[in-house]
């Protein structure tokens, strides 16, 4: 039976890639594959002696992101088309183009369904006949011509050196972000000249009040600070806002040609189920598409796989004896549970040097990982049936920095697989299926970089949790790795693989910063922390969404 369902996940995969191809989803060539699918899960359910490894390998499904069908919106026609002919990994200049004019037209079709941006025909308001009136635009050559409030949305970019630009696909405008500041940051400043009680008893007052000098004395010397009063109006939502993301502004063009922003926010989201309905049933995960009958199916047999379990484990240093100690003790204890873990999730960096130019150690860092595969081995019960999947890090094996990485060359990982044949070694980042569940996996710094390339200082209004504002800003972004090219390069051609869109169920973002689980907007994300460092792990249940801190 085991051997069975290995021959059913192989034609699997062979037929989703022979559908990733073609420049038309044909459903008649998917369908035998979750048709086998289906009737794998029923001759489980009969069989009662049959293996729980054959339940996980035909619930499990693996995307590589190099698989990722790639998808375009056409602003014309308003729909999405797939992509034909072969992506080079060494893109022209006009990929490069291309890859900002696709996160922004992914983001307006978004936008324009969205209730708030969307102007109603038969408006008879008094107030909207006046000058000062908000316009919802999504063309910034409008608004150059233009002296209305209005709200625009486009990408931050820095054209000039210390000058940044609201850009879009018709024109940029330059823009000031010196009134768009956090009430937190307010006080901050109004903290370090001792003025608090002043500062409170203006706001109090019903005065108009622009801005205040105030002098004090500071080492003996006489100086002044200038403190500027903001309106409630004057904000920024959660996020973290760095070059090259897309933005939401509402604000007015000033005489100067410099459109002052007011209000700052990130592209609102869009539920799952509205963004799939508009899809026309386009497969943009890379799993092959579903008829309505087989997610009914998969979502019941997913309710009902109460035991399985992912444990997720991120810098597994393969050269530390003290590591691998700590990891023989996780095996040993899911070694003897009573069910155990569907899927073991090993994310890098898997040495604690980089193995850049410098590194000479190949040879050595192979043979730890055929150790690691000693390791598994001698836990037959894992090696049965559990999946091993490997997921490389920043500073492991590869190419290049950039992203996606591809798996680890098979020059390593050759002695793993001969002790562990059910290992998968995949790319960064990476997509596992879980029945009809969704689940995106990156390693990443992502958190300390996004910080460092902070434009204006992320509002404390809703949270001051970092993580919170890195799952806001990706959430929003519908992009894993929102950041400018230059602090993290992006394959042009492959830039896709790293959209959330439709948003997955969930999303895991391995880090070296500490373990935080957040839910957003009902996404689950969470960061396992580092095992190398502070001996943390993550056992997480698709089921119930459910994550469980762990820690040795």
């Amino acid at each position: 039976m085991p051997k069975m369902r290995l021959s059913i996940c192989s034609s699997t995969t062979s037929t989703t890639n022979h559908v990733l191809k073609s420049s038309i989803i044909d459903k008649e060539a998917v369908h035998p594959v979750t048709s086998l699918l289906l009737e794998a899960e029923a001759a489980e359910e009969e069989s009662p002696s049959s293996s729980s490894s054959s339940s996980s390998s035909s619930s499990i499904r693996i995307v590589d992101a190099f698989l990722v069908p790639k998808f375009r919106y056409d602003p014309i026609k308003k729909h999405f088309f797939q992509h034909s002919g072969s992506l080079p990994i060494h893109g022209e200049a006009s990929s490069k183009a291309a890859l900002y004019r696709d996160r922004f037209l992914l983001l307006s079709q978004r936008v324009s369904r969205d209730q708030h941006f969307i102007k109603s025909a038969f408006d008879t308001d008094v107030e909207t006949s006046q000058s000062c009136q908000v316009c919802v635009t999504l063309s910034i050559n409008n608004t150059i011509s233009g002296w209305a409030k209005r709200k625009e949305m486009g990408v931050i970019s820095q054209l000039e050196d210390g000058h940044f630009y609201l850009e879009d696909p018709t024109a940029a405008v330059e823009i000031d972000f010196s009134k768009a500041i956090s009430i937190y940051t307010f006080h901050h400043i109004c903290s370090y000249v001792n003025s608090i009680s002043l500062i409170l008893l203006l706001l109090h007052e019903e005065l108009v009040v622009e801005n205040i000098i105030i002098y004090f004395k500071s080492n003996g010397k006489r100086r002044k600070i200038l403190i500027a009063f903001f309106d409630s109006q004057y904000k920024i939502t959660t996020g973290f806002f760095t070059e090259n993301t897309i933005i939401v502004t509402e604000g007015e063009m000033l005489s100067e040609g410099i459109f002052q922003v007011i209000t700052c926010g990130f592209p609102p989201l869009e539920n799952r189920d509205k963004s799939l309905k508009v899809l026309a049933g386009h497969d943009f995960f890379g799993c092959g598409t579903l008829t309505k009958e087989e997610m009914l199916r998969l979502a019941d047999l997913e309710k009902r796989a109460v035991n399985d379990m992912f444990v997720i484990l991120s810098d597994i240093w393969l050269d530390s004896e003290q590591v691998m100690e700590k990891l023989e003790t996780v095996l040993d204890g899911f070694e003897n549970v009573e069910i155990v873990p569907s899927l073991f999730v090993f994310m890098g960096d898997f040495c604690s040097h980089p193995c850049n130019l410098s590194f000479h150690s190949f040879s050595s860092l192979r043979l730890q990982f055929g150790k690691l595969g000693r390791m598994i081995e001698a836990h037959p019960r894992l090696k049965e049936k559990s999946r091993f999947l490997f997921i490389p890090g920043p500073n492991d094996p590869g190419p290049s920095t950039v992203l996606p990485r591809c798996a680890l060359p098979k020059y390593l990982t050759e002695e793993l697989q001969k002790h562990v044949p059910n290992a998968i070694f995949s790319s960064n980042p990476c997509r596992v299926k879980f029945y009809t569940q969704e689940i995106v996996f990156l390693r990443q710094d992502l958190l300390y970089r996004m910080r460092r390339s902070c434009l204006i200082p992320p509002s404390t209004e809703e949270t001051d949790d970092p993580f919170e504002h890195l799952v806001a800003t990706i959430t929003h972004q519908s992009h894993l790795c929102p950041l400018p090219l230059f602090v993290q390069p992006i394959i042009w051609n492959y830039d896709h693989c790293l959209h959330l869109y439709p948003t997955p169920h969930t999303i895991v973002l391995g880090d070296k910063s500490e373990q935080k689980a957040f839910k957003y907007t009902g996404i689950t994300c969470f960061n396992p922390g580092s095992f190398s460092d502070d001996s943390t792990f993550v056992a997480y249940r698709p089921c119930t969404q459910e994550v469980e801190f762990s820690a040795l």
